[in-house]
């Protein structure tokens, strides 16, 4: 079943006849569903509905007990292009005494390149400069993950999975736990990510606000126990700067300057 509604653009995520069994109980059983090119899909379900395991299967965390999952037309097992892809997890998988620094966290998004505390190039670092600028956070880079606010965390754990300009970008409930005034500029910058960058998004999240004033009132389809609202960018002004972190930097300065004018 295909979720989305712009033929023209091919399947990024395609979810085959997918099932997954936990300590013999049944987490997920037979979704089958596509993400088209620049949708952005709000996956929506009761709790134990399976949200997050099946997330977790597309970026190849788990693996499916049945079923298959192709990644960019290619079938996960075989998918190497892992930097095409961002992902920012639940806050609340994070060991808060994981001894990694914010500018380690986010270089580590620079997949199959480095080890976590590898040396980097100069080009690496100007990505990673460029990402905590991005999300306000570059006078957090010294500082240890764990020492962080939620929000904090959340805008480190988005730099790690824009460094490398992603085409795919997933996101497991970015909200939680965040103050309102920070949930307002992160859906502001995800939308504008979505309109004016070649990215499609798939989200997991109960901002049903959020989810609603943007994709629209009622999901569009239903597999199983999840919901898919979502909405289209097809014909839209690309940004000038096509490099998301600088275009996101430009962002962030309108915002902040929008704020000192009121």
């Amino acid at each position: 079943m295909s979720i989305g509604t712009a033929d023209c653009h091919r399947d990024i995520i395609t979810v085959d006849s997918v099932s997954f069994s936990y300590q013999q109980r049944n987490v997920i059983s037979n979704i089958s569903f596509s993400v088209k090119e620049r949708d952005f899909i709000g996956l929506i379900g009761t709790n134990g509905a399976g949200k997050t395991t099946m997330l977790r299967i597309i970026v190849g965390l788990l693996k499916p007990t049945t079923g298959e999952v192709r990644l960019f037309g290619e079938p996960i097992s075989q998918f190497k292009a892992w930097n095409k892809i961002g992902y920012v997890p639940q806050k609340n998988n994070l060991n808060p005494l994981f001894p990694a620094t914010v500018k380690e966290v986010v270089l580590s998004g620079l997949v199959g390149k480095r080890k976590w505390f590898g040396r980097h190039s100069r080009e690496d670092e100007i990505k990673c400069s460029d990402a905590l600028m991005a999300m306000g956070v570059e006078d957090l880079a010294g500082k240890r993950i764990g020492e962080l606010s939620g929000g904090q965390q959340q805008r480190v754990f988005l730099a790690r999975a824009l460094i490398n300009n992603p085409s795919l970008l997933i996101l497991d409930e970015p909200t939680v736990g965040i103050d309102y005034e920070t949930q307002e500029s992160f859906f502001h910058m995800i939308k504008h990510m979505h309109q004016h960058h070649n990215m499609t998004f798939l989200m997991v999240s109960h901002d049903m606000e959020m989810i609603k004033g943007y994709l629209g009132e009622e999901p569009v389809s239903s597999a199983g126990k999840l919901n898919f609202y979502i909405r289209h960018s097809h014909e839209t002004q690309d940004c000038v700067e096509q490099n998301l972190a600088h275009s996101l930097k430009h962002l962030r300065a309108q915002m902040e300057s929008q704020k000192e004018g009121n």
